[in-house]
């Protein structure tokens, strides 16, 4: 469910705020207006406040660094959100290079210091005993901090996307780059933990020492994620369609009339099923219920169902060796609610859809899905919304 809320949108991306940004900009506007109290209440929360507003402008302009790139690259994106720990732009591919993942990882510190050099030239010229001079400073420094920070060599930090990016140009695998900067990001944030207790005890300085703990528990949350979906990404190109695929068909006499196919099977059950045409040893085609029930009922006793089939050549199909992840785009991609599967020989293997596919990564990855959860993907055709397979898989292949 989308708690966050949108607020316009820059360049074709929309922009949303975490409501818990609003914790952090109330105590932005406190910190800044405390800083500033010498000038009088009223101008010190006054300029505490514009220069909440500014931090989280220069948190959004590092952001559109890394989301214009990307843009440049051909890839989507689909939002920059503003939250408590600063902002995250949601770009919807991996680009295609390594050097083109450096650009849109390098982009937003990039940002960050152009941003510190012109703030910087800009306080040099404004009389050092005002306000403006003190906010303009303070601005500057801050987005030095902001790029400084965000360099820190572990996912899911810019500094680790960079790392990311040279392993990637080292090992020429991007999945053990990933995996690698990932545990560099772990390990950070472990230390961000430890260091931020040891804070807390010795200089019981409560509030530093909780923010540190608090970053290195989000860096964590979000390592050990780019971990888990490199291993989802790995995993799709891996299994193939062999794998997933079941034999939840029927086949039926291609030769028999359309009455007899319906008072044969149709009446039978009322769950849907899939059926195949065959006849005199060979697949003539795939039969569905709508072409049935769009023929006129007076011809349902001389026509058969070689007249309504759809050729294996006119059906979307995979071979066998076909991966997950192209599976997974061209369900996707065509709104298909199953694929076929043909063998080697150009028969019908099997088909294969979105529960298939879920039921099978589950089992590779030992992920606690139950059999009812794989029934109503099924039935619903859709993945379910905290396994988005679709928009992983479109990243893998890409």
């Amino acid at each position: 469910m989308q708690t966050n809320w949108k607020i316009g949108s820059l360049f074709g991306i929309p922009l949303f705020l975490d409501p818990l940004w609003f914790v952090i900009f109330g105590l932005a506007t406190l910190n800044f207006a405390v800083a500033y109290q010498q000038w009088g209440t009223f101008t010190s929360w006054s300029a505490g406040l514009i220069m909440a507003l500014l931090l989280f402008t220069s948190v959004l302009l590092h952001e559109l660094g890394h989301s214009l790139v990307a843009q440049s690259q051909g890839i989507k994106v689909n939002s920059i959100t503003l939250f408590f720990f600063g902002g995250i732009a949601a770009i919807e591919e991996e680009s295609k290079t390594p050097g083109q993942a450096f650009q849109v990882a390098i982009a937003g510190p990039a940002v960050s210091i152009v941003l510190f050099l012109l703030l910087h030239l800009t306080s040099n010229i404004i009389p050092d005993t005002t306000l403006l001079n003190v906010m303009v400073r303070d601005l500057a420094r801050i987005n030095l901090v902001v790029a400084l920070f965000n360099l820190i060599p572990g996912l899911p930090l810019d500094g680790g996307q960079v790392l990311k990016a040279a392993l990637w140009k080292i090992t020429g695998n991007r999945f053990q780059a990933v995996h690698l900067a990932a545990k560099c990001g772990q390990i950070l944030g472990y230390s961000a933990i430890a260091l931020g207790f040891a804070i807390d005890f010795f200089s019981k300085e409560l509030l530093t020492g909780l923010w540190i703990v608090l970053l290195g528990w989000f860096g964590i949350r979000n390592a050990n994620s780019y971990d888990r979906v490199t291993t989802l990404q790995e995993t799709l190109l891996k299994l193939v369609a062999a794998d997933a695929m079941t034999r939840d068909f029927r086949v039926v006499n291609a030769d028999q009339t359309l009455r007899e196919f319906a008072d044969l099977y149709l009446l039978e059950t009322s769950s849907s099923q899939v059926y195949f045409a065959a006849a005199d040893g060979r697949y003539r085609g795939l039969v569905t219920v709508d072409d049935l029930r769009t023929t006129e009922r007076s011809q349902w006793e001389t026509q058969t169902l070689q007249s309504i089939v759809h050729t294996l050549t006119n059906i979307p199909t995979v071979t066998e060796s076909t991966p997950l992840a192209q599976i997974i785009n061209k369900l996707e991609n065509e709104q298909l609610p199953r694929i076929t599967v043909l063998s080697p020989a150009g028969t019908v293997a099997g088909i294969i859809d979105r529960g298939d596919i879920v039921k099978c990564a589950a089992q590779q990855l030992n992920l606690p899905i139950t059999d009812t959860e794989i029934k109503r993907i099924k039935e619903e055709g859709s993945f379910p919304p905290g396994l988005q397979l679709g928009i992983i898989a479109k990243s893998t292949t890409n």
